[in-house]
């Protein structure tokens, strides 16, 4: 009597980046043996780790402006060579500094600098109608955005500069971080370039 001995073992498992299969199957007495594997490429090395890297945390700003990365004054200057006009404001935002240029025409601008680099990454024109009031604000001022950041740049890492045309007090407004992350809002004057620390900062 013709004896046939077949042994067939079948695993299969699910991982969280892919799979693996393995079949094996043994036929005795016509000598075949038959060997079947299939490995998904995708294991935990290949997990797609972007969630690590968005960018989007509390700390970016703190981070993009560390020593030897792009200064806000720095940024300033690459955006106004990008897009000349007045820069009215510069902001870490979203991994890269933002500039607020008004140009020519009193159209608005805002262009984006690579913190690490200083490369212009994308500029954009804004629809804003508070250009007459900005002009105002900056008659007879003597100190630039760029001016302030570089006054502010001593009291911490500047992550915002930004002009203050509300009010009889216009000015700058800057804010610093210190090594330990803790933020500071000064007031920058728009003759002397004095800095001061901002009444309204708790």
């Amino acid at each position: 009597m013709k004896r046939n001995i077949v042994i067939a073992v079948v695993t299969a498992a699910a991982l969280v980046g892919g799979g693996t299969a393995t079949a094996l199957a043994v036929a005795g007495d016509d000598d075949s043996t038959s060997v079947t594997r299939t490995d998904d490429d995708r294991d935990d090395r290949g997990e797609d780790r972007s969630d690590d890297r968005d960018g989007d945390d509390d700390d970016g700003a703190v981070r993009a402006a560390a020593p030897g990365d792009v200064t806000a004054a720095e940024a300033i200057t690459a955006a106004l060579k990008h897009t000349p006009g007045t820069a009215v404001s510069a902001e870490l935002d979203d991994g890269s500094w933002e500039v607020d240029v008004l140009a020519e025409g009193d159209t608005w601008h805002t262009v984006r600098i690579a913190p690490d680099s200083g490369k212009v990454l994308g500029a954009q024109k804004d629809d804003e109608d508070d250009a007459a009031e900005v002009r105002a604000a900056l008659k007879g001022a003597s100190v630039t955005a760029e001016d302030a950041a570089k006054a502010a740049a001593a009291k911490g890492t500047v992550v915002s500069v930004d002009l203050d045309d509300d009010g009889g007090d216009k000015g700058w407004e800057a804010e610093t971080r210190a090594s330990g992350g803790d933020a500071r809002d000064w007031n920058v004057d728009l003759k002397t370039a004095s800095v001061t620390p901002d009444r309204d900062d708790d």
